[in-house]
C-alpha cells in the first residue's frame, strides 16, 4: 500500500483512540472545589427523576482568611417588650402645678399605675423642694371610651380650689397617654389640659428631674410664658457657687406658652450634689425671677 493509503487509515484510528481515552477516569489532576449552590430546578439525575435539592448545612464554612463563616441567624419580628415605664407625675407647689417622673416595672395599666403613684406622694427629695399631692387614695378610672377616661367616685375636698388643683393633678398626669385627651369625673363635662393652664407657673421644668444624675452638656427642658420668650439656666455647684450659665428662647412667650431647650455645659472633677436654677430675668430691673430650682447630683467632667 502506498503511503498515502497507509495514512488515510491511520487518522480514524488515532481520533477513534483520543475519544476512548477522554471517556475513561483520569489518574490525576485537579476538580476544583465542590459545588455550594444547588443545581437549576430543571436540572434531572442521570436517572431522569428531579434532582433533590441538599439540606443547608449548619456546619461553618472557612472564608478566605480562614475565619469560618457562621450560617446567617433566622430572622424574627417578634419585639421585646421593654421593661420598665417612665411616667410623668403632676404634683403641686404653692397653688401650681409641678411635673416630676417615676421609671416602674412595665404595665399595660399604665393609667392605673400613674394615679396610685400620683396619690402615693411626692419622695422625700421631692418633698423637701415642696411638692405635695391633693389625690387621695382609691381614685382609679373606669373606662376609657373615645379618649376620655372617667373617674370613679372621688371624695369631695374640703375647699374648693384644692378640689380644683386635684382634678388638674389627675388630667395632666392621664392626658401624657395617646388615648386619653380629656377626664370625665363623676357626671360632670369632660375636661382637658387647657381647662387647668391657669394652674401652671409662668416656668415649667420636665427635665431634669429632682435628684437626677446629670451630665455635662446637659439640655434643660419645659414650657415657659415669660418675657420676650426668654428663658434662663445656670448650675450651681453644692457651696452654691455659679459653675455655668445658659439662655434659650421658648417657641411662645409674652402672653402665650412655648416649649423651651437650653444646653449648658459645665466641668467638676468629683462628683457632688448641685442645683439646676431656671429663671427669667426681670425686664424692671434684671433680677432673677420666676425661679424654679430643681436639686441634681453632678457627674465628673467626662464621666
Amino acid at each position: 500500500m502506498s503511503p498515502r493509503g497507509t495514512a488515510r487509515l491511520a487518522a480514524p484510528v488515532l481520533i477513534a483512540a483520543m475519544l476512548v481515552a477522554g471517556c475513561g477516569t483520569p489518574r490525576s489532576g485537579v476538580l476544583g472545589p465542590a459545588p455550594t449552590a444547588a443545581p437549576p430546578s430543571s436540572a434531572t439525575a442521570p436517572t431522569g427523576r428531579p434532582e433533590p435539592t441538599p439540606a443547608p448545612s449548619a456546619e461553618p464554612r472557612p472564608s478566605r482568611t480562614g475565619a469560618p463563616t457562621l450560617p446567617p441567624a433566622p430572622s424574627t419580628t417578634a419585639t421585646r417588650r421593654p421593661d420598665t415605664v417612665t411616667i410623668e407625675l403632676w404634683y403641686v407647689r404653692s397653688g401650681q402645678l409641678v411635673p416630676t417622673r417615676r421609671t416602674r416595672p412595665a404595665t399595660v395599666a399604665t393609667s392605673r399605675l400613674a394615679l396610685t403613684e400620683l396619690a402615693a406622694g411626692p419622695t422625700p427629695a421631692e418633698a423637701a423642694t415642696g411638692l405635695a399631692t391633693l389625690l387621695p387614695t382609691g381614685v382609679e378610672v373606669t373606662r376609657i371610651t373615645d379618649g376620655v377616661a372617667t373617674l370613679g367616685p372621688v371624695a369631695p375636698a374640703d375647699d374648693a380650689d384644692r378640689r380644683r388643683l386635684g382634678e388638674a393633678q389627675v388630667v395632666w398626669t392621664l392626658t401624657q397617654f395617646p388615648t386619653v385627651r380629656q377626664v370625665r369625673f363623676g357626671g360632670g363635662a369632660p375636661v382637658g389640659r387647657a381647662d387647668y393652664a391657669d394652674l401652671l407657673p409662668p416656668i415649667v421644668v420636665t427635665g431634669p428631674g429632682v435628684g437626677d444624675r446629670v451630665t455635662a452638656p446637659l439640655t434643660v427642658t419645659g414650657t415657659a410664658d415669660v418675657f420676650e420668650a426668654t428663658v434662663s439656666v445656670r448650675v450651681l455647684d453644692a457651696a452654691g457657687r455659679e459653675m455655668a450659665t445658659g439662655f434659650g428662647t421658648a417657641s411662645c412667650g409674652s402672653g402665650c406658652r412655648g416649649g423651651y431647650r437650653v444646653v449648658v455645659g459645665w466641668r467638676t472633677a468629683r462628683e457632688q450634689r448641685g442645683t439646676i436654677e431656671v429663671y427669667e430675668v426681670s425686664a424692671q430691673d434684671g433680677s432673677r425671677i420666676n425661679t424654679v430650682t430643681v436639686p441634681v447630683l453632678l457627674a465628673p467632667s467626662g464621666g
